[in-house]
């Protein structure tokens, strides 16, 4: 494999199982080598963990302000500046396939746990991740769990458990379904609902066994005085389980079209390692179908993937600045408001991204972000670019920016458009200081086209 074609899987890699990197950070992971990148990936605790004092300190809201702005504001910037991406991206699978809601939980420091919540078990066994996520005080209040007791069960987590977050739909009865609510019934939340002088109540998980159904149960043909512990091993031991998580992955880090030979390896190799998510990661990475050349750029970037890849791209926000909420804000115009999704299925992918009004934010962002020649991203484009020399070819700087900017695919025709764009003025030199003015703002006009290229929304 040559060196370019090192740099573009590389460049693969790093958006899918993570925003992005820039060109001299590929260029490290490729000495390291693609395995070594892939575990360097699977281990985040071997990162150093995000400092986020300075955040703290300097952008007030996210200490004291009630609204759900702080956490959107705060996970943005996590992921911007973590050297732990995949730890991001899982715990953003996690907010995807578990979707959790703001607008009824209305607790900041319920929803802000979850994530973390998310950020320390997406990678472990699954059993462990579903456990957690039972116990957890915003999912027990969004799908009404804490109001499921003994002789007046609630269905609705149960329903959804089978449902969207484990099995599927056919691979489980009505019957499983009240079975399985009856199962957790008392568990609840405390202190309950409600402020007190300084805010929200920190809710805890709390079970109250005077409201748990301890008769005999049937599940998913099993029978026994089942607890929500011996639910949750019964539906990890389904094989229904092991395709139904390969599925959800194979759709958010390879491809929205199904290949049913990769989810099956992939399911292989969740029963295979105990329902280990790293272990399943590892074989999606590794993989041929993973690697190969038809699913690079065939996803839409999600609203999130999009702005985060930016702000690392021009390396803005890499410190606390004031407007970081409008970042976050920006992903909500787009269609994709953090902490909301529309509804317990989460946000609908791939085409669904894009529509007339969608697509517009989506381009006017992007430009006015490379346009910006004072952010350092865009200053070292520029400089790298300078450095080639006094004269450079119009195709020599296109080629060039497509590199620098993902790297960015283009047909020939859209490719030749874009020359032709740098030709209209002339000749690129940059040998005494108005010429080199020119030239960076003939980059900066370039840049602003190849972010409105259709290509630049596939990652």
């Amino acid at each position: 494999m040559s060196v370019a074609e090192e740099l573009a899987l590389m460049a693969h890699l790093m958006r899918r199982a993570g925003f992005g990197a820039p060109w001299d950070q590929l260029e490290t992971y490729v000495s390291m080598g693609y395995e070594a990148t892939v575990e360097e990936l699977l281990h985040p605790e071997d990162q150093p963990a995000l400092e986020d004092d300075l955040l703290l300190r300097y952008v007030p809201y996210i200490n004291v302000s009630f609204g759900i702005q702080r956490f959107q504001s705060y996970w943005i910037y996590r992921m911007i500046n973590t050297r732990r991406p995949l730890e991001e991206k899982m715990a953003l699978f996690c907010h995807q396939l578990f979707a959790t809601s703001h607008r009824k939980v209305a607790c900041n420091p319920a929803v802000g746990k979850q994530i973390e919540m998310f950020r320390r078990y997406a990678l472990g066994d699954f059993r462990t991740l579903l456990l957690e996520l039972s116990r957890d005080p915003a999912m027990l209040y969004w799908l009404d769990n804490w109001q499921n007791r003994q002789g007046s069960p609630n269905e609705n987590f149960s329903r959804e458990l089978l449902e969207l977050f484990c099995l599927g739909e056919g691979n489980y009865t009505e019957t499983d379904v009240k079975e399985c609510a009856r199962a957790f019934t008392g568990w609840g939340i405390y202190p309950g609902l409600g402020r007190d002088a300084f805010g929200d109540y920190w809710w805890e998980f709390e079970y109250r066994p005077e409201d748990h159904d301890n008769g005999e149960k049937e599940f998913l043909g099993q029978h026994g005085r089942f607890s929500g512990e011996d639910v949750i091993d019964l539906i990890v031991c389904n094989p229904a389980n092991a395709q139904f998580i390969a599925r959800k992955l194979y759709a958010f880090f390879v491809s929205d079209q199904p290949d049913p030979v990769a989810i099956k390896a992939l399911a292989e190799s969740y029963l295979q390692h105990g329902g280990q998510l790293r272990s399943v990661l590892r074989t999606l990475f590794n993989s041929g179908f993973f690697k190969a050349e038809q699913v690079r750029y065939a996803k839409i970037k999600s609203p999130v993937e999009l702005v985060v890849g930016l702000m690392r791209l021009v390396d803005e926000q890499t410190s606390p600045k004031p407007k970081l909420h409008e970042i976050a804000t920006a992903c909500t115009r787009m269609g994709q408001e953090l902490y909301n999704p529309p509804s317990v299925e989460g946000w609908h992918l791939g085409q669904e991204w894009l529509d007339s009004g969608s697509l517009i934010e989506r381009v006017n962002f992007a430009a006015e972000q490379v346009a910006d020649i004072t952010k350092p991203g865009v200053r070292r484009i520029i400089e790298s670019l300078i450095s080639m020399g006094p004269r450079l070819a119009p195709d020599e700087l296109v080629d060039h920016c497509l590199e620098l900017t993902g790297p960015v695919r283009l047909a020939p025709a859209k490719r030749d458009g874009l020359v032709t764009y740098v030709q209209r003025r002339g000749e690129l030199l940059c040998g005494n200081e108005q010429e080199r003015q020119d030239f960076v703002h003939r980059v900066a006009g370039l840049l602003r086209l190849i972010v409105a290229e259709p290509e630049f929304q596939f990652v």
